[in-house]
């Protein structure tokens, strides 16, 4: 399955795809997860918001993206999610591929944080990411720490 890549800053969003990322994102994160947090954490109007379509228009696969300093003192990479609808693709792999270049692209060569799911941490791992630090719990997930040099 091929999608079409785009990243735009949270002002260039059009109504309909910022409604698209925030349900999908209330579909996994919050529904799927069966996990009750504060999705829209005030974050989102400094990210840059990368969005993988199908062909036909429909969302299949998100990740926000952030500059050094805004949620770890690197870049990050945060919210990465592939529509239920759309798993077994491998949209996963492609998704952190691009969410990786479009990091790059926007802000330049440099380390990339991210706060994984712990059992994603194998997967997190075959892109270059390390674990940093002791892992924690956050909404009743287990995480860890992870950057990638």
């Amino acid at each position: 399955m091929t999608l079409i890549w785009t990243t735009k800053p949270f002002t260039s969003l059009t109504l309909s795809e910022l409604y698209a990322l925030l349900q999908l994102r209330s579909e996994v994160f919050v529904v799927e997860q069966t996990c009750a947090f504060q999705d829209m954490d005030g974050q989102d109007q400094a990210a840059h918001h990368l969005l993988g379509h199908t062909e036909t228009g429909e969302l299949a696969a998100y990740s926000r993206l952030f500059d050094a300093g805004i949620s770890y003192p690197e870049a990050s990479i945060g919210r990465v999610v592939v529509s239920p609808k759309f798993r077994r693709y491998g949209l996963g792999r492609e998704l952190l591929r691009q969410s990786i270049a479009a990091v790059t692209a926007q802000f330049g060569e440099q380390p990339i944080q991210i706060g994984a799911q712990l059992y994603l941490k194998e997967f997190y791992e075959s892109f270059g990411f390390q674990q940093h630090g002791e892992g924690y719990l956050e909404d009743s997930i287990p995480h860890i720490h992870m950057v990638r040099l």
